[in-house]
């Protein structure tokens, strides 16, 4: 099988990644030479389309490169998958804004939110723009905030789309027009820098805007026709399967060390088993549901059954790796708990990984319904 470029840089950024796992995990954000490093791979634009200068991957090799960064650290590629799926609404801009944002900008990055809680304004010309938001991960580090805005009509009354529903527009703004507040303190994944930031009254131009949900597609490739939570959702599941292997990985070398060999023990040698067994499940299934909807989104419409499939592979993965780390970090006994262990820190990674919206458990319901033909809501899947 050739392995992409972009699956090479992964592996080459690997060794650096490593070396900066402490200062990820002091900082609680990517080390600025670290940043540059994967920038310049070009990995935050591996989903910007190629007619505004990126790579317009496709998503089997996209899982790739996010499951080989995960092996070396969750945070980081946590962080290249949220802001290279959030590139994506790159392809519902004018090329001339999607250029001036993603190209024009050296290694540029766009910290967003998840929630529409902020406010714009419509004024000529465009938005004037408050709110304070969270959950923005690599803020730090990003030359854009997109401010997730509920849009109000100059009468003051909320501006409604076709559906009838509140307009929900992304303002894109330089971060430095922005206040970011610092306050990822989480016991996980604290590399990720998933901070608030603030807008004040500023003025947002509508060519750097997009509807969150409904923007037309200006950029007709495969890639975008695969809805965007799922994107997120494959990329969050690659960070966990990835994070899972390097915890084996860990955990075996830890296990054939002197004096006192873990890998003599019987019950150790089937928690290995199960692992393996869980993190191979959990890969397969993901990779499955990857190709099938790929191979849909290329040739024909993309059905609710891949759609429900992915869904459920991914909240699935995620939770098969808590219990592939569980099942490490229990063999290890007491000294697992301390923050100098190898284990520690993926321990407490994949438990703010399964906290994350991906990996409810609502999912199960949510596509055991479609699979029994109950109606469901569609913007989940």
């Amino acid at each position: 099988m050739t392995t992409s470029p972009a699956l090479h840089a992964a592996r080459m950024l690997a060794p650096q990644i490593l070396e900066s796992a402490d200062e990820i995990e002091a900082a609680r954000e990517l080390p600025r030479p670290l940043f540059e490093a994967i920038a310049d791979a070009g990995l935050f634009h591996l989903l910007v389309p190629r007619a505004v200068g990126g790579a317009e991957l496709d998503l089997p090799a996209y899982v790739q490169v996010i499951e080989e960064l995960g092996r070396a650290d969750a945070s980081t590629a946590w962080a290249v998958n949220q802001g290279s799926v959030f590139s994506t609404y790159a392809a519902r801009m004018s090329r001339e804004a999607a250029r001036a944002v993603w190209a024009d900008v050296p290694r540029a990055v766009v910290g967003n939110s998840p929630a529409p809680t902020a406010t714009a304004v419509v004024v000529p010309g465009g938005y004037r723009v408050t709110g304070k938001q969270g959950f923005s991960t690599g803020c730090r580090h990003a030359s854009w905030i997109a401010a997730y805005c509920t849009v109000v009509g100059a009468n003051g009354d909320k501006r409604l789309e076709a559906n009838g529903k509140p307009e929900a527009r992304y303002c894109l703004l330089p971060v430095a027009e922005a206040e970011l507040y610092d306050t990822w303190t989480a016991r996980g994944m604290r590399g990720t820098g998933t901070h608030h930031f603030a807008v004040d009254d500023v003025f947002v131009s509508e060519a750097r805007t997009v509807l969150s949900n409904t923007a037309p597609l200006v950029e007709p490739g495969p890639l975008y026709q695969v809805p965007r939570m799922l994107l997120f959702a494959a990329g969050d599941a690659a960070v966990a399967i990835g994070l899972a292997r390097g915890a084996i990985e860990v955990f075996a070398a830890l296990a054939k060390t002197p004096p006192n060999l873990l890998r003599d023990l019987p019950m150790v040698q089937a928690d290995i088993g199960h692992a393996e067994a869980h993190l191979r499940s959990a890969r397969a299934f993901l990779a499955e549901a990857v190709r099938d909807i790929w191979a849909e989104a290329t040739t024909s419409e993309i059905t609710l059954e891949r759609r429900a499939a992915l869904r459920i592979a991914a909240t699935h993965a995620i939770w098969l790796c808590v219990k592939v780390v569980d099942l490490l970090y229990n063999a290890v006994g007491a000294s697992a708990v301390f923050e100098s262990h190898p284990l520690q820190r993926k321990f407490q990674d994949i438990h703010v990984i399964s906290q994350h919206t991906q990996a409810r458990m609502t999912t199960y319901e949510l596509v055991g319904r479609h699979w029994l033909g109950l109606p469901v809501d569609l913007s989940r899947l």
